[in-house]
């Protein structure tokens, strides 16, 4: 009999998580004691990460150079039912799977420090089908509030992708789709970011320059990659402002402007100007935390011609592109018992791609879930999600009279930071 030793390594790795998790159980209550007694309003997801790091800062001598290991990893169970209506011809396909691409991850990040000013990350992912990177960067911390850095970085567009997306941060069991997956997350290049006191209120700032992104021939973009496609770079910046003092408001500007055509082709003269607007809220109501966030995007592409699928004929279109994601979540922090490590969870999501072209789709999606917080970084996850999905291509580019597409989905799912 084959011996599966990939599963047999994922369900050691499990067990060792669990184990891990019980052994700083004790650990954790002290701190979530002291936590509702100070009475603070930042996610408990951050505040004990902050601590740990504090406490790891503070015992490193000056000079030394230290090399750690964190991460995170998700897994779960899956059931799909999508439902399609094409020209009135109905079908329904189910499936269920122990994982999928998008809802499975094992992330290590690595995190080598020299000195007081010199640090280096590198996260690796692995999804059940491919290895790849979500970034890899060397910063050098200048003085408070400038930070330098370079490498393989996430764009500092919206909120969601820098710091919303790790599976135990994420509330729901995916990510919003058109918000995480479109424009592209991550580009090599160089970044300043940093922050600094306004008064009773903070500010922060991030601004990068690089490569950029590619123009396809149907219409949307892509990363270009560490080799550029023109001479042109991307230059991508997110201001906020923290209007309290007590940092529970956060409100978030980003803009995004570059050439995304190839050199010598008929899009060698393509932009893409971009913006977003983002939103971030914790705050403890009446022993409840309530926990709120939101961003939108809008893509614009300059007037291009595309090939049509049908006969290879130019046309064109207004290449606009928008999406949207607000999210709630309410936890009982002070409850009895374990009642207050239960968290209530929604989200809504719309994304509308380019009409009359081939791309052209209305999509809405609800998601409600439960969360149970086994610890401060661990968290197990029962979503259900609804996404209906428009598509409206046009009949003379290969589009049907009409086209739906229901997707309902069961996620049972388990994510721990490490």
């Amino acid at each position: 009999m084959k011996v599966n030793y990939q599963l047999i390594r994922i369900f050691f790795v499990s067990i060792l998580f669990c184990a891990v998790d019980i052994s700083l159980a004790q650990q954790d209550k002290k701190i979530n004691d002291s936590l509702s007694a100070n009475n603070l309003v930042i996610d408990s997801s951050l505040y004990y990460r902050v601590e740990k790091i504090e406490k790891e800062v503070a015992q490193e001598k000056k000079g030394e150079s230290n090399f750690l290991v964190v991460g995170l990893a998700t897994m779960g169970f899956v059931l799909n039912n999508n439902i399609s209506n094409i020209n009135g011809v109905k079908s329904n396909t189910k499936t269920n799977s122990l994982a999928d691409a998008d809802r499975f991850e094992i992330s290590p990040l690595m995190l080598w420090r020299h000195g007081k000013k010199l640090l280096i990350e590198f996260e690796p992912s692995w999804d059940g089908k491919s290895l790849g990177v979500n970034w890899g960067d060397v910063s050098y911390f200048v003085k408070p509030g400038f930070i330098v850095r370079g490498g393989y970085l996430v764009l500092p567009f919206g909120i969601y992708n820098k710091r919303l997306a790790a599976g135990w941060i994420n509330k729901l069991g995916s990510d919003p789709v058109g918000v995480a997956n479109y424009p592209p997350s991550s580009d090599f290049g160089v970044e300043i970011e940093g922050g600094l006191p306004l008064g009773a209120m903070k500010w922060s700032y991030d601004i990068s320059l690089t490569n950029g992104m590619q123009l396809m021939n149907d219409g949307t973009i892509q990363n270009v990659g560490i080799v550029d496609n023109n001479r042109n770079k991307t230059i991508t910046g997110r201001l906020s402002l923290f209007p309290f003092s007590n940092s529970s408001l956060e409100l978030g500007i980003s803009g995004l402007h570059g050439g995304i055509g190839d050199d010598n082709s008929i899009h060698k003269s393509a932009t893409t100007t971009m913006y977003s607007f983002d939103l971030n809220y914790v705050k403890t109501i009446t022993s409840i935390l309530v926990n709120v966030k939101a961003q939108f995007n809008n893509i614009s592409i300059s007037n291009e011609r595309y090939f049509s699928p049908v006969d290879s004929s130019l046309y064109t279109f207004s290449n606009q592109t928008s999406s949207f994601f607000g999210q709630l979540s309410l936890r009982p922090t002070k409850a009895p018992g374990i009642l207050k490590n239960f968290e209530l969870a929604g989200r809504y999501v719309t994304y509308n791609t380019p009409l009359n072209s081939t791309l052209g789709a209305i999509t809405n999606e609800y998601d409600i879930g439960l969360n149970c917080w086994i610890s401060w970084r661990s968290v197990l996850k029962v979503v259900y999600e609804n996404r209906a999905v428009k598509n409206i291509v046009p009949v003379n580019l290969g589009g049907y009279q009409s086209n739906t597409n229901l997707y309902k989905r069961l996620i049972i799912q388990y994510s721990v930071q490490f």
